[in-house]
């Protein structure tokens, strides 16, 4: 509970689609109950009159219906509400409703019920004024030094004051030099009325003076007639403000000083009775309404301020005491009084939500218990302690948040030279998703070179990084969408013994029993598996078809090294089929589609773009023509083209981050389809990196050249190569022709097709016609390349350093792997390299 927070006493909403002002708001014993509490008044621009006394709801209250009084639909707008003596033979308050083009006096009575019903009241009309001129605000108060009653002073929008004596009206004056009306208020102890003319200068005009100036129907005639018979209305004193007002209120706090204060859009004022400033706050923003109030203090003055801010500030003269937080943004404030709580705030906002509220904080009941005094054992603490962190332990390992975030690598550089090796360096260079927290390291040179040699060389080396980096332990499920099964030729084994469990450093498991694993990936599906009891088979299950490739890879790359530790040579892994191309096409067609969305997405740029800048031609033309014409709505058009480009570019912007994202999912689901391909055809080393130079031979798309055209580009050489159906068939020479994305995926589903079936039939993958080609090979998914660059010299030694690699703050499910060719190490004019 903050203490800077208006407290809700009571709250309500006042109809729906209604508006209000500062003058829709009063508080008043408006029903005369003599029992000094107040009720408050609402009208609203739709004419809609309430009456409120508000309490809080108690527990057995659903609803704070009975709050409300009276609802009334009058057929005018309200323009503003008051409170007072307003009819001649009676000293009870009456309500002055104003509407646009009429003045009415209302009593508002009620009666007591007999039935749980409650009280009815009804409101009466007294009299009313139909009014010549259209109203804009009004006062009231004992004109004249009139006693036991309440006179009322109309400002109309022309700059009339309309003067009506209770049931009869008095006279009509017209302020001089008005333009527009401004906030209207009157002071009791001079007996004169003060506003803000459209020149920013506050006026002060007395009742006298307004009485005996000449009286007009018109403006012009009241400025005739003020030229010939001397009568002419003047103000008593004026004060320049140098800016609007937004509202005026004489506050009656003391019967021997008047206090004037002023509301401007920036400042603050408070004036003498006279004109003279007593003094005046500088505003840090901007208000909305305001009202002074008497001050415990004597000779100043409280002021109840709020702003757009939904902020309530009290100041003591110039001292900000309070500021606290409301809920809307008020245009009228109001202090009342109720039986439960005395002092409230009564605010109004300009879409209709009333509240009344305090300031402070609610009183806390709350009492501490006594402290028991037995004595404490220390040992059962202890237990209870560690009892719950081990809880606390278990039940971070299912969040994915909590699986670790960073993975410190030590590597060892060994650097053997005839020379010196002079500052060598090492580059970490990772794929994303994952990160590196320094990609660069500069080592300290070795030996000492008595001729330095400007030879440089470079070499690359390649190692896996931990699974746990990518996924973490989850519990493990017997049915998924998508699933693959290995066959080996051994017996089957404890998957305990191929994923060891957390001792072993970097390696992890969750093993629900000894033939079930269960990996989640970081922002990805789960992933299963399962281990038969009875045969070699092992299968691996995912909702995901392209998730399942980087658990595949690690089962079947741990297999070999298992089997290899325990000295077997003839273990193999296989595939027996069939070749999940339905599935894998499903990843290819919804590439495909997002790449073609954004070339449509493109084109609409483009026709949005010129079609705007024509646009903007024709009205740079219109605007520079010497005799205007009308725009034929060449400015909406230009609106509405505008949104239709903001619109294109954030779904250009949309759709090629899904593109990104299914980029990924293709490049692990190809993953996935060569590792089948070479289990189901015991495709060796060289034979698999030409199958993934072929699938993959892009790192990322772009939109020149994307997945689909240069990978039936690659298939297609293939077909016509090694995997042509007789040596008659096979092509001489590449086709040079340009590559273009594709109409559709026919062409090339039927070509990865043709392969699979040629690779099925005894089809081998060769390149001996290019011979000098340097080899591609596979990057392991998860894997981190080190680069060392030295400066040879006489020397050979041998350094170590650390190197930090992390996922970033988003990873994606799958980190993609990327072929990688790997040079020969020659000299020439860049830095030559060293083997690590």
């Amino acid at each position: 509970m903050s203490l800077f927070k208006a407290r809700d006493w009571w709250a309500s909403v006042l109809g729906e689609g209604e508006e209000f002002d500062q003058g829709c708001l009063c508080v008043g014993d408006v029903d005369n109950s003599g029992s000094g509490y107040d009720k408050i008044v609402v009208g609203s621009f739709m004419g809609m009159l309430r009456i409120f006394s508000p309490h809080p709801a108690k527990p057995e209250e659903p609803t704070e219906a009975d709050a409300q009084l009276l609802e009334v639909q009058l057929p005018d707008p309200i323009i503003q509400v008051e409170m007072g003596k307003f009819v001649s033979c009676s000293e009870l308050l009456h309500l002055a409703v104003l509407h646009p083009r009429k003045l009415s006096i209302y009593a508002v009575s009620g009666t007591a019920g007999n039935v749980e019903h409650g009280d009815q009241y009804q409101l009466r009309l007294v009299y009313e004024h139909n009014l010549q001129r259209t109203a804009c605000n009004m006062t009231y108060g004992p004109f004249g030094g009139v006693t036991g009653h309440h006179f009322i002073c109309i400002q109309s929008m022309d700059g009339m004051l309309m003067f009506f004596e209770q049931e009869t009206y008095a006279f009509g004056r017209f302020l001089p030099g008005f333009l527009l009306p401004g906030p209207l208020s009157y002071c009791i102890r001079t007996d004169s009325f003060i506003t803000v003319s459209s020149t920013r200068q506050v006026e002060c005009y007395r009742y006298e003076t307004l009485a005996v100036a000449t009286d007009a129907d018109t403006r012009q005639d009241s400025d005739q007639q003020s030229k010939s018979s001397g009568k002419r209305l003047t103000a008593d004193w004026t004060l320049v403000l140098g800016e609007e007002a937004l509202d005026i209120c004489v506050p009656n706090t003391s019967s021997a000083m008047s206090s004037i204060f002023v509301l401007g859009e920036r400042n603050l004022f408070c004036l003498k009775d006279n004109g003279q400033i007593r003094f005046m706050k500088k505003l840090e923003f901007n208000p909305s309404c305001f009202l002074p109030y008497g001050s415990v203090s004597e000779g100043s003055t409280n002021i109840l301020m709020c702003n757009h801010n939904n902020m309530l500030l009290v100041y003591q003269d110039v001292t900000l005491k309070w500021a606290a937080q409301l809920s809307c943004v008020p245009v009228a404030v109001r202090i009342a009084n109720f039986p439960e709580l005395r002092g409230l705030v009564a605010t109004l906002s300009s879409d209709g939500h009333l509240q009344c509220s305090y300031m402070g904080t609610d009183p806390s009941f709350f009492t501490a218990p006594k402290v028991d005094a037995r004595e404490v054992n220390y040992d059962e603490v202890d237990t209870e302690m560690k009892m719950l962190q081990k809880v606390i332990r278990e039940a971070t390992k299912t969040q994915g948040d909590t699986v670790c975030p960073e993975c410190v690598l030590y590597s060892q550089v060994k650097i053997k030279s005839r020379s010196a090796v002079q500052s060598p360096k090492v580059t970490v260079c990772v794929q994303p998703p994952l990160a590196v927290t320094q990609d660069q390291f500069v080592l300290d040179s070795m030996g000492m070179a008595v001729f330095p040699f400007l030879a440089y060389f470079l070499s690359q080396c390649k190692f896996n990084l931990p699974l746990r980096l990518v996924c973490y332990p989850s519990s493990a499920i017997k049915n998924a969408k998508y699933k693959i099964t290995v066959d080996t030729n051994k017996p089957p084994i404890n998957l305990n013994e191929v994923f060891p469990g957390t001792t072993a450093k970097h390696i992890f498991c969750n093993s629900i029993s000894v033939h079930a694993l269960g990996f989640q990936l970081i922002t990805g599906s789960r992933v299963i598996v399962l281990a038969s009891k009875t045969s070699q088979r092992y299968r691996i299950q995912s909702e995901s078809f392209e998730d399942i490739w980087l658990v595949a890879k690690e089962l079947v790359q741990r297999f070999d090294r298992h089997f290899a530790s325990l000295g077997v040579k003839d273990f193999q892994n296989s595939f027996t089929g069939p070749i999940p191309l339905p599935e894998y096409f499903e990843t290819v067609d919804h590439h495909f589609e997002l790449r073609v969305n954004a070339q449509k997405y493109q084109d609409l740029l483009s026709e949005r773009a010129v079609q705007f800048r024509a646009i903007q031609r024709r009205l740079l033309t219109r605007f520079k023509d010497k005799t205007p014409g009308p725009l034929q709505n060449l400015d909406t058009l230009m609106e509405g083209t505008y949104r239709q480009v903001i619109a294109l570019a954030d779904a250009a912007e949309d759709n090629r981050e899904r593109l990104i994202q299914a980029f990924t999912r293709l490049r692990s689901a190809t993953h996935l389809l060569i590792l089948l391909l070479s289990l189901w055809q015991g495709l060796g080393s060289e034979q698999t990196a030409i199958l993934e130079a072929t699938l993959l031979p892009l790192l990322q798309d772009t939109p020149q050249l994307g997945w689909e055209e240069s990978v039936d580009a690659a298939v297609s050489h293939l077909l016509k190569s090694c995997l042509s159906r007789s040596p008659k068939d096979q092509a001489i020479s590449l086709s040079t022709g340009p590559l273009t994305i594709p109409k559709d995926m026919s062409r090339l589903k039927k070509h990865i097709t043709l392969l699979c079936d040629r690779l099925g039939k005894g089809g081998r993958l060769s390149l001996t016609s290019e011979a000098n080609v340097p080899t591609t090979v596979m990057m392991p998914g998860v894997s981190v390349w080190l680069t060392c660059t030295v400066d040879k010299a006489e020397s050979s030694t041998g350094s170590s350093h650390v190197v930090a690699a992390r996922p970033p703050d988003a990873p994606l499910s799958n980190p993609p792997a990327a072929p990688f060719s790997s040079p020969p190490a020659t000299a020439h004019s860049s830095p030559p390299c060293v083997s690590l």
